[in-house]
């Protein structure tokens, strides 16, 4: 069927006609695209797509992405015209909330001035997050022990104060790749910002730029590098988070645009060859019934938003590529998600600039160690590294770590094992699902003001001060035997069910 021209008004009923995997058309924000072609390159697979052919896509469109991203992704051709309003009888979209309105419906269950520690912004995200957004969030790989560890092993380590100490004054300024931030810790990447809150990543920008804390702006973003970026504060700093796309030339546009609009470093995704088993987030995403087209067809109802979003990802990356990274950027280059001392050292060995300790937040490898289980091991490697290969043209690799910090005295525990500073996602997340960017900079101001005191009382006032003898970490390899109860963490976490068989 012939599409009308692009200055006319296309009719509803018209829109309708076009509901099939072999002729797609959807209503966007008023504006009807003709998504046929563009089907089977969908990153969260056609189905999705077919799900809202014919009818109003708006909604499932707007909690994702964001506006710009047609003009990014669609050929011109692809428009077909404007929705005429008077013929529209289908469902109307239903608006997204304001920050306003999401900000006055968690107040009423909880005002923000009460929020006193990072435990109660995730009991708040799971009474005002949608399952969807909830279960994407919170989600780690198969069992989620994992996931859970990275927050146990905190607690097998010990910290050892000194008295007599003049703490009247605490500094926990410092520098992450040279560059300033106000506090040892910085924003790490996280997908998916609109599932929790309509203003997503951008309200983590600007939490962040409030704070001086330096934000990691992730590749699945739902705001585009444009709309991050141009949040910032004048003096805030941005690094970038890059998962490798099969396709080069795209990996390469992407640094090029993430250079261009002011990022300082490149962090790559090393540990994501494939996206981990997250079950409970397979369990809430794409449970509809197909569209009739697809009737017949082997349809993947247990995919999952993260498998949906990450199927482009290179399973090829290797240390081979690390040449062409350089080639490519004049950016620092740091490898997100090393898991053990041989490869931390691989990564020295190629002249890598900083390294993240983590097992992705335990979303990857069902029971991978901790980033602090591995951290003496990564330390003690390194100095041997660089005791027997000095370079005293290069500064050492600085190395970081993710994963499960809720508190003060996480963050004190791994700079005093060697860390540099402390990558924190999923905390801000339901600190942004709650409360928008207002909860943010209280996250944010809880952890400072935690360091503060934690700081004092470990008679160490500055992050110089911070020494290995202040730490016990007899126990932090021990996995065995009934660890300290966290009645907080185990009030806000939501184990893995079994399936609801009324739903299938």
């Amino acid at each position: 069927m012939t599409a009308p021209k692009k200055d006319n008004l296309v009719s509803y009923q018209e829109v309708q006609r076009h509901s099939t995997q072999d002729d797609c058309w959807m209503i966007i924000h008023g504006k009807v695209y003709d998504l046929t072609r563009f089907l089977p390159e969908h990153p969260g697979g056609k189905r999705v797509l077919l799900n809202q052919a014919g009818m109003d896509g708006t909604e499932a469109f707007q909690e994702i992405h964001s506006e710009d991203v047609i003009a990014r992704t669609l050929p011109a051709d692809a428009f077909v015209g404007i929705l005429d309003q008077k013929t529209f009888t289908g469902k109307a979209h239903k608006q997204q909330a304001t920050p306003e309105e999401l900000l006055k419906k968690a107040e009423k269950m909880m005002p923000l001035s009460q929020v006193i520690n990072l435990y109660d912004f995730e009991f708040m995200a799971k009474k005002t997050m949608k399952p969807e957004a909830w279960n994407y969030y919170s989600s780690g790989s198969d069992d989620e022990m994992t996931l859970r560890e990275n927050c146990n092993a905190f607690q097998r380590v010990w910290l050892v104060p000194r008295v007599m100490v003049d703490v009247s004054q605490i500094d926990f300024r410092t520098t992450i790749l040279g560059y300033p931030c106000e506090a040892p810790f910085y924003m790490t990447a996280t997908a998916l910002g609109r599932l929790g809150h309509p203003e997503g990543e951008v309200a983590l920008t600007r939490a962040a730029g409030q704070h001086g804390i330096i934000h990691m702006l992730p590749t699945l973003s739902s705001c585009s590098l444009d709309e991050m970026t141009a949040a910032r504060m004048p003096e805030q700093t941005q690094i970038f988070q890059l998962y490798v796309n099969r396709d080069r030339a795209t990996t390469a546009r992407i640094i090029k645009q993430a250079e261009a609009r002011g990022c300082k470093a490149l962090f790559i995704t090393v540990d994501a060859p494939t996206l981990g088993n997250r079950e409970k987030d397979m369990r809430t995403k794409f449970t509809d019934e197909p569209p009739t087209e697809m009737k017949g067809e082997d349809v993947q109802r247990n995919r999952g938003a993260a498998r949906a979003i990450g199927s482009f990802i290179d399973p090829g990356l290797s240390w081979k590529d690390i040449p062409w990274f350089r080639s490519t950027t004049c950016l620092p280059l740091v490898l997100k998600g090393i898991q053990c001392a041989a490869d931390a050292v691989l990564a020295a060995q190629h002249g890598i600039e900083g390294i993240v300790l983590s097992n992705h937040g335990g979303r990857q490898l069902e029971t991978a160690r901790s980033g602090l289980e591995i951290l003496p091991d990564v330390m003690r490697a390194l100095d041997a590294h660089y005791k027997t290969h000095p370079s005293p043209s290069k500064p050492r690799m600085e190395v970081y770590i993710d994963g499960g910090v809720r508190r003060a005295t996480d963050i004190v525990k791994a700079l005093a094992l060697g860390a540099r500073a402390v990558g924190i996602g999923r905390p801000f997340l339901y600190a942004m699902g709650g409360y928008g960017q207002k909860g943010v900079e209280k996250a944010m101001q809880v952890l400072k003001d935690e360091l503060h005191s934690v700081m004092q009382l470990m008679g160490a006032p500055t992050l110089k001060d911070i020494t290995a003898d202040m730490v016990d970490v007899s126990s932090l390899g021990l996995h065995t035997g009934a660890p300290i109860r966290n009645y907080l963490a185990e009030e806000v976490y939501e184990p893995l069910k079994p399936p609801d068989l009324s739903k299938l």
